[in-house]
């Protein structure tokens, strides 16, 4: 299918009249499924390659007028050596009374906004549900909106190419533990199915997609079509150091790259690169980086060490982000951050 058809076709007022929820989880976990007929998920996650996350915290989710982000920016994401962009979608507030929590029609003609533009630029995307926050505070309450969620963009994207993937959530974490995680995916998992059954879908491990929790991560075993995430920060002392967030945030200074630290995330990797051999799964690094008040050169070397390592590996990734920290693009000059630029893309053109 072509852009244009796929814009043509994208429900404006998505209605998903799906099985019962526990029909759906049923078919999912309990009955033996046949292998669906997909796109390779590996080569699906050869196609993500290098990616950049945007649009997470730009205003033109609350109105399109006071938008950072223009169209010209995936073109400039693209001409500067991407393949993918992951974006960080999140939808409550948009959302109206349960139990329906209709979108907005205004989020819609945005997210849509996105996917065209990013579609036309020759980007992959992946629409990352982002309400990590919200889910791990108040995991039982929101799991309606959660599951709302998916049953209206698995309607309202079911028509899109296969270069656009669904990712279930962004780092689960705190009362997302790793036995409920594996419960609410597989519910989401089953929604989406019912309407995308051969469109590639993304999800990770609880404990903010850690690298140490993947072996509590349970998947349908049939379902082929998956692209396992994983993020990676590691030191937090270093890479979170002045963020205001954490309690790095009077901790300055701390630099990275000594050969003790390089084979710490060489370790780190390896155990997640012999948990895809077994299980036969692609990976995605979605997020890595060093806030913006570490030492630059110390920024530099830890990038291009985690993106070379997980290049040889052959994972794709995804940096965080293209702007308002962790920043690769600067908005208000319209130019790179040229350090970190090049530390993720070295052979792009200048």
């Amino acid at each position: 299918m072509n852009l244009h058809s796929f814009t043509q076709t994208v429900p404006r007022h998505p209605k998903c009249r799906g099985w019962g929820l526990a029909v759906l989880v049923g078919l999912l976990l309990a009955a033996p499924l046949p292998r669906i007929r997909a796109a390779d998920a590996f080569a699906q996650n050869r196609k993500l390659s290098r990616g950049v996350n945007v649009l997470g915290y730009d205003p033109i989710w609350q109105s399109f007028d006071r938008a950072r982000f223009r169209a010209s920016h995936f073109r400039t994401i693209r001409e500067g050596g991407f393949d993918s962009v992951r974006v960080n979608l999140q939808p409550f507030r948009f959302m109206g009374a349960g139990p329906e929590f209709a979108l907005r029609d205004s989020w819609w003609r945005t997210a849509d906004w996105i996917v065209t533009n990013a579609l036309a630029s020759g980007l992959t995307v992946i629409l990352d549900f982002h309400e990590f926050n919200a889910m791990g505070d108040h995991a039982e309450a929101n799991q309606p909106k959660f599951l709302a969620f998916w049953k209206q963009a698995a309607a309202h994207f079911q028509t899109a190419p296969d270069n656009v993937l669904f990712e279930i959530l962004n780092e689960p974490c705190r009362q997302l533990t790793p036995e409920l995680w594996n419960r609410y995916h597989a519910e989401a998992l089953a929604i989406i199915r019912a309407t995308n059954p051969t469109r590639t879908v993304i999800i990770g491990p609880a404990f903010w997609n850690s690298v140490d929790h993947l072996d509590e991560l349970q998947l349908p075993a049939a379902d082929r079509n998956l692209i396992v995430t994983v993020h990676y920060y590691k030191p937090m002392a270093f890479t979170h150091q002045g963020a205001p967030w954490t309690n790095q945030k009077d901790k300055l200074g701390v630099d990275w790259g000594t050969p003790e630290e390089q084979a710490a995330v060489t370790r780190d990797f390896e155990k997640v690169q012999a948990w895809s051999a077994k299980e036969k799964r692609p990976i995605l690094l979605g997020e890595f980086g060093a806030y913006d008040k570490a030492e630059m050169a110390a920024r530099v070397r830890y990038t291009s060490f985690v993106a070379r390592t997980a290049a040889r590996l052959g994972w794709s990734w995804a940096y965080w982000q293209f702007d308002s920290d962790f920043i690769v693009y600067d908005l208000a000059k319209n130019q790179w951050i040229e350090p970190i630029h090049r530390a993720l893309i070295p052979d792009a053109a200048r």
